[in-house]
């Protein structure tokens, strides 16, 4: 599976200060955007799976929202992880 325990583990560690801080806006972010990440690599190879392009919509949805909070509640930090996680907006 591509998204082990420990990879997950890791980046929350990464993103929101420890590995079992799972609720951090920044971990959820980071979380998302590896999931975007995988899921436009295997529609690269699989251009008809439909339901698989749903749920990448829906995650990106999820993602822009919490990115739109995390905008409005510290600028620096928004800026810093979309730099990071190398996000175009």
């Amino acid at each position: 599976m591509y998204l082990s325990s420990e990879v997950k583990k890791e980046i929350f560690k990464k993103h929101g200060g420890s590995e079992t801080n799972t609720g951090s806006t920044e971990g959820q972010i980071a979380l998302f955007t590896h999931r975007i990440n995988h899921l436009t690599q295997h529609l690269k190879a699989n251009r008809k799976d439909f339901n698989t392009e749903r749920s990448l919509v829906k995650l990106v949805g999820k993602r822009r929202s919490l990115l739109d909070y995390l905008k409005k509640k510290d600028i620096e930090k928004y800026r810093s992880l979309i730099k990071e996680l190398n996000i175009r907006k």
